[in-house]
């Protein structure tokens, strides 16, 4: 695991670098991101539709194979979700996209 990996592990996606508390926050859902870019990190989804899930996320990185381009991410098809709050699902890193 590089220097960049270990800075993100345990974050949440978005948190600024120097926020004293970059975690998950109690009473928020989030999807635990897997693989890819941004493995380890956390996507605050509190409030999102079920259908939003499904279609997954592109997430804007400066890790991706393109620099400001977009990881992306999505569920697995079947895979359980535990109610919320807290990590209830998790999204797979699928490519990266320009």
């Amino acid at each position: 695991m590089n220097g960049d990996e270990q800075l993100l592990r345990g974050r949440v996606y978005g948190a600024e670098h120097d926020d004293p508390d970059p975690g998950p926050k109690p009473g928020r859902t989030y999807a635990e991101l897997v693989g890819g870019p941004l493995d380890g990190l956390l996507l605050d989804i509190h409030g999102w539709r079920s259908e939003e899930v499904d279609d997954g996320a592109a997430l804007t990185t400066e890790l991706s194979r393109w620099p400001g381009g977009r990881a992306l991410y999505d569920p697995r098809s079947g895979e359980l979700r535990a109610p919320g709050p807290g990590v209830t699902c998790r999204f797979y890193y699928t490519s990266d996209t320009p």
